[in-house]
């Protein structure tokens, strides 16, 4: 083991380095938070892909497919089709927007009165989702050096917070292409044909497993119509994912190199369900079928070979921790503290305080999540009701706002308040993990959507007109952006 562990300590001392490289570039506000909006193709492909495969998706996909096989692809597969839509359809007009949090895009459409409710939901799901990914350390930490849990959060969970506040997005997305070669490498490259040949080829585990295993909607139906409301519509109003379509320096890059990371997600989300396959035929009485992935790496793998699959469950892990922790701080600091204290700075007026400012918000909101984490339990539930809320709350008026004109500001708080609402009391009532707390919370958003704005005043025509200068990608120039620090 001495050399997976070297492998390991290697590649997180890197991502301590990158944090101290990226601190030197991000100079102002916008470098902080959004890399200067300067992101090309292949940089944006590589981190928009790091920040939607995270542990769930690598683990939990492959736990997905030890317990119900190619089928346990779907919930990753989902993601990949979230991204798709969000990159085909909305990514230029997002982009063009230039703003930094979802809530300032309602602002900008309703005429500046849903910042402060939408931002509070979308800080419960950004909070939520740091959370089960820094819980993740454990799992993994675990399988590398033997230590508890609480240990084991904190050292990950302390490594993000670190390279996130020195640098911001800037280390973030340098780390996470660091993170997205280490999974494709360990994961695709590596794990995946090892554990095939492992277990025999395809025919032997064809031959050793129930047909319904082979069957692309072995996992139900239901689940995946779940999986589709929950994760591709969450892929297209996250915050997290939001702003790292802000990064993108054009129109052309948020298409195509978000087309490319849903194509890769959609390989990944295949891999992960075949491996899960694989582990089922080696291992077919695990107590749990989320410990398939570590069982697999740790006992079939060789020397340096399983450091750097650890290496990129790890890389997986951290990128969806550290995008959910800049979000989550980004909507803290802009949509929910300068509000409240009624503090909002005009673009380009004390950048460099602002940087100080959403940096520690960084370190802030990180102590909270490690401090979360290790007293959370059932990180499923805490989850899942993040995204019952996202999708609930505030998925209707954020698309309504982007496709139908005759939406008003009335009508998007009345559906984030109503169908937010309506997701918590049917989860008291069916259950935390039920089906129907997010299907009946979507419709009653809609419909009061839909009533409240048809019954109130349309949207001023001034503001609809701003807006749709802000969507033609005018009237809204940043300051000019000091040179990149040569390093």
């Amino acid at each position: 083991m001495a050399v997976d562990y070297a492998v390991i300590v290697v590649y997180l001392a890197g991502m301590l380095a990158m944090g101290w490289w990226g601190m030197r570039r991000a100079r102002s506000k916008s470098e902080f938070l959004v890399a200067g909006r300067r992101l090309g193709p292949w940089m944006y492909s590589g981190t928009m892909a790091a920040i939607v495969l995270g542990g769930a998706s690598t683990i939990g996909g492959v736990g997905l497919g030890y317990q119900y096989g190619l089928s346990g692809a779907w919930m990753v597969f989902t993601i990949g089709l979230g991204l798709l839509a969000l990159s085909v359809f909305f990514s230029a007009r997002i982009a063009r927007l230039k703003v930094y949090t979802v809530s300032e895009m309602l602002d900008l459409r309703y005429g500046g009165r849903a910042g402060v409710i939408s931002g509070v939901v979308m800080w419960a799901y950004t909070l939520m989702l740091a959370v089960t990914s820094t819980i993740a350390y454990a799992t993994i930490f675990d399988v590398l050096f033997d230590v508890n849990r609480t240990v084991a959060i904190v050292l990950g969970g302390t490594i993000v917070v670190a390279y996130s506040t020195l640098g911001g997005m800037w280390s973030i997305t340098i780390t996470d292409m660091v993170q997205f070669v280490v999974k494709t490498i360990g994961v695709l490259l590596l794990l995946l044909p090892i554990a095939v040949v492992k277990a025999g080829g395809f025919s032997e585990m064809k031959a050793k497993l129930p047909t319904e295993y082979f069957d692309p909607l072995g996992i139900g139906g239901e689940t995946i119509f779940t999986y589709v409301l929950i994760y591709t519509f969450g892929m297209l109003i996250g915050q997290d994912i939001w702003q790292r379509v802000f990064t993108a320096r054009s129109d052309s890059t948020a298409r195509w190199g978000g087309t490319v990371a849903g194509t890769y997600c959609l390989v990944y989300a295949l891999a992960g369900a075949v491996i899960g396959t694989a582990a089922k035929v080696m291992y077919p009485k695990l107590p749990s079928a989320d410990a398939a992935f570590a069982t697999i790496v740790k006992d079939e793998l060789p020397v340096g070979v399983r450091g750097l699959v650890l290496a990129a469950a790890l890389a997986a892990v951290m990128s969806t921790s550290s995008g959910a922790l800049i979000a989550c701080a980004t909507v803290a600091n802009n949509d929910i503290w300068s509000r409240l204290r009624g503090v909002v700075a005009k673009e380009g007026e004390g950048e460099r305080d602002e940087v100080k400012g959403n940096r520690a918000f960084i370190l802030l909101m990180g102590v909270a999540v490690i401090v979360i984490a290790i007293a959370l339990n059932n990180v499923v539930e805490a989850l899942t009701v993040a995204y019952n809320l996202l999708v609930g709350g505030l998925l209707v008026p954020i698309l309504g706002g982007l496709l139908w004109r005759r939406g008003t500001a009335a009508g998007a708080l009345a559906a984030v308040a109503v169908g937010g609402a309506s997701v918590i009391g049917l989860m008291a009532g069916f259950g935390i993990l039920a089906n129907e707390p997010v299907y009946y919370g979507l419709l009653a958003s809609l419909a009061v959507y839909v009533v409240v704005s048809l019954a109130t005043k349309p949207t001023d025509a001034a503001v609809l007109s701003a807006w749709r200068e802000r969507l033609a990608g005018r009237g809204a120039e940043e300051p000019a952006t000091p040179d990149p620090v040569t390093v």
